[in-house]
């Protein structure tokens, strides 16, 4: 169990374990984390800006923060009380599971803000992670609330009051549309967005999917990375390719309970280490 130290409006987190930055905060889960040349990681979730880091003996430290965000925030949004190794021994149970969880060791499920999230993988939709980072800080720029500099993401109520023109500056493209329903929908209860993680997975997938533009795809992310749905499985053309050159097309029984991880754990080792290029 690790040990938590505050100090100086800092959070040391000692004895951490399954918690590596770089494979968390950059893959493909969250787009508003940057790291700067000293390793040191900034970004915004929810109304609160965080930079962190992990020091050499393996402490990750959470600078200008209080115990108060910390356990009543930062906590389940790194997923700090779930315990990882014990899944990874239970992935371990088939050797390719193993080798793809040991790659990708340290990768921990963010628990984000429900419309934020599901508005990030609508954006997400054909494209690459550079531009999805570029229009979800132009839509924080323009939409959101600037606090001490950094910008919240606009909540479903303020979209919803928007048009497919007020998003041009975004250039988000089609997306725009989905956008705007989505925001309309969330905003007015049509779609019951946070009440999904009591849902059971197929009735929140189709919940979510009642929005233009969202597949099976976009909602098993949002499932996944802000409702607690371990069994969300966001399949696209790559993660089928690895499924396919991994396992015969299907992920084994062991994994289902923690398919979601299992399937980043997958993602991570297929694209590292070349399988999905061939």
């Amino acid at each position: 169990m690790y040990k938590i130290i505050f100090e100086n409006n800092n959070i040391y987190i000692k004895g951490i374990e399954e918690f590596d930055l770089p494979h968390t905060l950059d893959c493909g889960q969250a787009f508003r984390w940057k790291c700067d040349e000293n390793g040191i990681w900034s970004g915004v979730a929810g109304d609160k800006f965080l930079s962190l880091e992990k020091t050499n003996d393996g402490t990750v430290v959470l600078y200008n923060t209080t115990i108060d965000d910390f356990e009543n925030f930062w906590k389940d949004y790194f997923d700090l009380e779930r315990d990882y190794q014990k899944i990874r021994q239970i992935l371990s149970q088939n050797e390719t599971l193993k080798a793809a969880a040991d790659y990708s060791y340290g990768i921990r499920i963010l628990n984000q803000e429900p419309f934020e999230t599901l508005c990030s993988f609508i954006i997400s939709q054909n494209n690459n992670i550079s531009r999805i980072k570029g229009i979800i800080e132009r839509l924080c720029e323009n939409f959101g609330e600037n606090i001490n500099g950094y910008y919240t993401f606009p909540t479903a109520e303020k979209m919803a009051t928007l048009t497919v023109e007020d998003l041009a500056p975004l250039r988000s493209g089609f997306r725009a549309k989905y956008l705007i329903d989505a925001a309309q929908k969330v905003a007015s209860g049509e779609v019951d967005l946070y009440h999904l993680r009591y849902f059971t997975l197929d009735e929140a997938r189709d919940e979510l999917m009642k929005i233009k533009g969202v597949g099976p795809k976009v909602a098993d992310c949002a499932l996944l990375f802000s409702h607690h749905h371990d069994r969300a499985f966001p399949k696209d053309v790559w993660i089928n390719r690895a499924l396919d050159t991994l396992f015969g097309g299907e992920l084994p029984e062991i994994a289902q309970d923690y398919a979601g991880i299992a399937q980043q754990y997958i993602f991570f080792y297929a694209r590292d280490t070349k399988l999905l290029t061939n």
